[in-house]
């Protein structure tokens, strides 16, 4: 599968070496993948990794989103979700309106609860609605929360992070969604979003959580002004808390969508790349060794990138979703819903086993052990 010769004429077969190893990537290896010139290569290194950790399993969730208001106290430049209070476009939902959509997707697994940071929404009417949720639907997981949406809570009733956390863990959240990382960079931060919490405290927020049990997501937003270096910095900020807490359950790469957006970018600029994408998704199953997952989120990179996706080192392919606002407000042209036996389909089609898994990624079904059901 991987060519010693061939690696070495593209003068990387060190890396294979470790790979096939297991050996830890450094940065600078990162970046030689990077410059690469045989993406296949790449490709090639990081299903290797996937098939040694999940073999032909790809997993799915069945489960909602539920974006509960869009009105948002930080005004991330990139971000074409954000409204101001009053400002046309924008939308919160009351309690009676965030239960019917979350019980109106029938028989689901997961519960994903984000939204904007509302500087009128406070910690109790979150309270509230995670107990209301908990009793109707008792069998769902609520993952719930960015590190970004805890921090602004934190603010909003003058208590610490943890106070928060504590009190939402109590009223019925069991994970946390991995949102808000962007890029860590304080200065790529500055340029994308000024106003929301720093990269150090997003890591902070993501720690506390992994020290109370609560596991969680965690994300990258690339492909606008961060460079590689931020991006494999980006990367090994995240493999340095895993190493500390074993938190982390998944990792979700979003490339940046540039439909109504107000970021300053270069003239001509039309979005990341299809290549870049799956080059940046492999190497991040490269060097996050210590991650057990990664998603191809197919809202953000339509469906069609998300199966090939799936040969590049993504084990995952998310779920129905049911309902996404956020990746289609900024342009994403995917559809708003699947279905189960639509993704079992595609699984199928691309060559894989399709799993189905609840939202702490444990199978569900109880088949025997390579049992398939293409």
């Amino acid at each position: 599968m991987l060519n010693p010769r061939f690696y070495e004429a593209l003068g990387i077969d060190d890396i294979r070496e470790k790979v096939q190893a297991s050996e830890r990537l450094t940065i600078e290896d990162g970046r030689r993948l990077f410059e690469c010139p045989d993406l296949s290569s790449v490709a090639a290194l990081a299903h290797y990794v996937r098939m040694q950790r999940h073999g032909m399993r790809v997993t799915w969730v069945r489960n909602r989103h539920v974006n509960y208001t869009n009105v948002c106290a930080n005004d991330c430049r990139f971000c074409a979700f954000h409204r101001r209070v009053g400002e046309e476009g924008g939308f919160t939902l009351n309690l009676d309106e965030i239960v019917d959509k979350a019980t109106s997707a029938g028989d689901i697994t997961e519960l994903h609860i984000v939204g904007g940071c509302h500087p009128e929404l406070g910690l109790d009417f979150f309270e509230t609605a995670l107990r209301t949720l908990h009793k109707k639907l008792p069998n769902t997981s609520i993952k719930a929360f960015t590190p970004v949406e805890i921090e602004h809570f934190a603010k909003l009733e003058s208590i610490s992070t943890r106070e928060v956390l504590e009190r939402l863990s109590a009223a019925g959240q069991e994970m946390m969604p991995g949102g808000g990382a962007e890029i860590f960079d304080p200065d790529v931060r500055a340029r994308i979003c000024p106003e929301k919490v720093s990269g150090d405290e997003w890591l902070r927020i993501s720690k506390e959580a992994h020290s109370m049990g609560i596991r969680t997501n965690c994300t990258m937003l690339f492909g606008h002004v961060e460079s590689v270096e931020h991006r494999l910095d980006h990367l090994d900020k995240l493999r340095r808390l895993q190493d500390e807490t074993n938190g982390f359950i998944c990792f979700i790469l979003l490339p940046f969508l540039i439909k109504n957006s107000a970021l300053e970018l270069p003239e001509g600029f039309a979005g990341v790349s299809a290549p870049d994408i799956l080059r940046t998704l492999a190497i991040s199953r490269l060097m996050l060794d210590n991650i057990p997952h990664i998603k191809s989120y197919w809202v953000m990179l339509g469906v069609k990138l998300a199966l090939t996706a799936l040969h590049y080192g993504a084990d995952d392919f998310d779920g129905t979703v049911v309902e996404e606002k956020i990746g289609h407000m900024a342009g994403a042209s995917s559809e708003q819903a699947l279905t189960p036996e639509g993704i079992v389909a595609m699984a199928c089609d691309c060559g894989f086993t399709p799993v189905e898994r609840d939202a702490l990624f444990r199978p569900k079904n109880t088949e025997p052990q390579g049992e398939s059901p293409c």
